[in-house]
């Protein structure tokens, strides 16, 4: 959601309602660690700051993107309040970026229509390492930050 004109990861936490007695999951893909530890550090660093207990947060590693959703369905099954997935798929020479892009996409969406609580996608799906580099901590931001903040908010909603 990063522009030339705005970052979204710059937010004020009084805009944010409180994480305070939410439980929230991080299920994290190893594969492209260098971008998924600092997306998963934006996200833990995010809910702290907002009001989510440190003991409330929990973090579960899965090999790769694709297993996200399986990561995401088992953490559903916990006593939480959102899940955020983590990810990182780089475009290479073949359609495997395609497949998996898609099948994560779509996996998401099927776990939010068919749960009460929000599964929100931190997927970064960039053509180049700098991309996903610069939506990991650098020049755009950080989508860990947003996603963070997308919980909370999907959390509370949910809530209601």
């Amino acid at each position: 959601m990063a522009t030339a004109l705005s970052n979204l990861s710059n937010f004020d936490v009084n805009d944010v309602p409180s994480g305070e007695g939410l439980k929230i999951a991080l299920v994290v893909a190893e594969w492209n660690a260098e971008i998924t530890d600092n997306l998963r550090l934006g996200a833990h660093t995010t809910l702290v700051e907002c009001g989510v207990r440190e003991a409330d947060i929990t973090t579960t590693q899965v090999p790769g993107s694709f297993e996200l959703v399986f990561g995401a369905k088992k953490a559903l099954e916990q006593a939480v309040d959102a899940v955020i997935v983590i990810g990182s798929v780089i475009q290479g020479q073949t359609k495997h970026f395609d497949f998996v892009c898609q099948g994560v996409t779509q996996g998401i969406v099927s776990l939010n229509l068919s749960s009460d609580r929000p599964v929100v996608f931190c997927v970064l799906t960039d053509n180049t390492l700098q991309q996903s580099i610069d939506r990991s901590g650098g020049v755009h931001g950080n989508k860990g930050v947003e996603a963070a903040v997308t919980a909370i908010k999907m959390a509370q909603l949910a809530k209601q």
